[in-house]
């Protein structure tokens, strides 16, 4: 679900509750579309206030979630820490049924007086915009600038650019329903369509519903999400405009419930009150706060996004390589398979020099007894007019002969592109695994080391190399566990820090980080070795299945052969747990 009006009402009392005379201390931009506002609070200490424009998912929100900043702060950050550094929060506004906040500071100016400033979040899909005003309500800039064309007739369209005067997003056509008496709510379900569903005339009808309340009002109303008015009758269009006031009610008194929908124990969608019309294949789990539940929601796929957005290039030089490789195996596969046909070329050579007597230059083609037929049947034989009969049977010859070579050379060459393609692979399922800039360079100098990216500039050159850390857990028993984030970490720690009797936990034949149970030199417990497993399961191709092998050993069993691509390794003697990949268990182990 969108964060829709009412439940950015919620979210927005939750803040107010929180940040309201707060002192902004540190202003951060992690991200394109996110402002990161460290704020130290009267009741609460320090806090960290997100402030996203993204156009996939725009809020406010308290967050825990450690973001990297990028070396060089953006322009706009650079504005924010300008005129909001030690500013102070002194109210948050949003404007009724709008998915807009307003939070109104006491700034500081240049010659140290007291000045009014108020930064506006637009959380409106794809227009979501976070813009800084004077004391006027002039725009001292956006995160987004936006220019209109005077004369388009849009009246979405508004210009947002520095100097000029703020205005608010235009208003949707329609009505308030907290506005709207119990008589003037029947008088408008009267009126309406008697074939139209319950869910879109109230969501055509009225603003600030989303699509996701429509129908659960629908469905707490008829038993079914896409009702029409018709079927409901008197009693369901009563309980229709009952479950509506009830719903404002909790709004206005806010007594709303952050609750995040799962669905096969992924987060799927979230809203501020149960709902029941997913039934059992929904799981609803509340939340003490809606800024730990948008935590909990957003946390891996805001992750994914900046992790596209910052290794977009590494995404794409991988791709194109191992694009190129999987087409490079499938052509050798296909001359592979021609070559399996060579020994027909050495019978046809045979034939052809059994029967020099029959043949004459200018030949196109010979028809004699095939005695490699077991019934001897007759077969006809291309032959080159331009050759002696010698030279079309020594052709014959010479084919079979390149066939039986090319065999070989096809294999050994398969055998390495195919290797080449796993090893690939590989470094796409680590990329996910970044956590910041540090961990994308690192594969950046891997992918340079192996020949896939070009090396920089002899000035860039001389630059330190990048070397980031793997992560780190402690099993319930207290034993530590590493896990790599990349091909150049999983060798470092096989084979350089892991000591012989360290246990060396990987997927079985599935891609994924090497795991390090360190052992400190006793036998480690059957509970570490088991949640060694589940890490390995979890931090691999197989996140999302279940029951995945995972094989493990200890580290002297483990070789790196000769030559062999980072990552790559070969192990004996090993023994195999079927584990389900857990992500919660991950959050629980992390150290950091």
């Amino acid at each position: 679900m969108p964060l829709d009006a009412l439940c950015l009402s919620g979210l927005v009392h939750e803040l107010d509750q929180t940040v309201t005379g707060g002192k902004i201390d540190k202003i951060y931009q992690p991200g394109r579309d996110e402002i990161l506002l460290a704020v130290r609070t009267p009741s609460h200490g320090n806090v960290r206030l997100l402030l996203s424009a993204n156009p996939n998912h725009p809020r406010p929100q308290l967050t825990q979630i450690s973001r990297e900043n990028p070396d060089t702060p953006p322009m706009f950050c650079m504005l924010l820490r300008k005129h909001l550094s030690g500013a102070r929060l002194l109210a948050l506004e949003q404007p009724p049924l709008e998915r807009v906040v307003t939070f109104t500071l006491e700034a500081l100016n240049e010659l140290g007086d007291r000045v009014e400033r108020r930064l506006v979040l637009e959380a409106i899909g794809r227009r979501s915009n976070l813009i800084l005003l004077d004391e006027s309500g002039r725009i001292l800039d956006c995160m987004r600038r936006v220019e209109s064309s005077l004369g388009t007739g849009n009246a979405n369209q508004r210009s947002l650019l520095p100097g000029m005067f703020y205005r608010l997003p235009p208003a949707q056509e329609k009505l308030d329903p907290a506005a709207q008496s119990r008589e003037e709510l029947e008088r408008l379900l009267s009126a309406a369509p008697e074939e139209a569903q319950a869910d879109k005339w109230l969501l055509d009808t009225f603003s600030g519903l989303s699509p996701l309340v429509c129908r659960e009002l629908a469905f707490q109303a008829g038993g079914s999400t896409d009702v029409r008015l018709n079927v409901l009758g008197p009693a369901g269009r009563a309980r229709l405009l009952d479950s509506l006031e009830a719903l404002l009610s909790q709004v206005r008194e806010h007594r709303l419930s952050p609750t995040l929908l799962s669905r096969d124990g992924a987060p799927w969608d979230f809203t501020f009150f149960p709902v029941a019309q997913y039934g059992p294949l929904v799981e609803c789990t509340p939340f003490s706060s809606f800024s730990e539940l948008l935590d909990r929601f957003y946390e891996q796929r805001e992750h994914l996004e900046r992790v596209k957005q910052r290794g977009q290039d590494l995404i794409r030089s991988v791709t194109t390589a191992r694009d190129r490789t999987a087409r490079k195996i499938a052509h050798q596969e296909q001359e592979l398979a021609a070559t399996q046909d060579r020994e027909r070329l050495r019978e046809l050579g045979d034939i052809l020099t059994s029967n020099l007597y029959q043949m004459e230059r200018g030949m196109a083609r010979l028809r004699t007894v095939d005695f490699y037929d077991p019934e001897g049947k007759e077969v006809d034989i291309q032959l080159d007019p331009l050759l002696t009969p010698q030279q079309n049977a020594a052709k014959y010859y010479k084919e079979y002969n390149k066939a039986k070579t090319a065999e070989v050379m096809l294999t050994q060459q398969l055998e390495k592109n195919r290797r080449e393609l796993d090893y690939l692979n590989s470094v796409l399922d680590t990329i996910p695994l970044a956590e910041g800039e540090k961990d994308l360079g690192e594969i950046r100098q891997e992918l340079t080391d192996t020949g896939y990216l070009r090396r920089p500039s002899k000035a860039r050159g001389r630059e330190k190399r990048v070397v980031s850390k793997p992560m780190e857990f402690r099993s319930s028993s207290g034993l530590r566990i590493s896990v790599g984030k990349n091909n150049t970490q999983n060798d470092l720690l096989t084979c350089k820090q892991a000591f012989k009797s360290d246990i060396w936990f990987h997927t079985q034949k599935i891609h994924g980080s090497h795991v390090i149970l360190w052992t400190e030199g006793r036998e480690p417990d059957l509970q570490s070795v088991q949640e060694a497993a589940c890490l390995a399961a979890w931090f691999s191709q197989a996140r999302d299945s279940s029951k995945v092998p995972v094989d493990y050993t200890s580290v002297k069993y483990v070789k790196k052969p000769g030559g062999a691509r980072p990552g790559m390794v070969i192990y004996t003697t090993y023994e195999t747990a079927w584990v389900t990949p857990d992500g919660e268990l991950a959050k629980r182990l992390r150290v950091r």
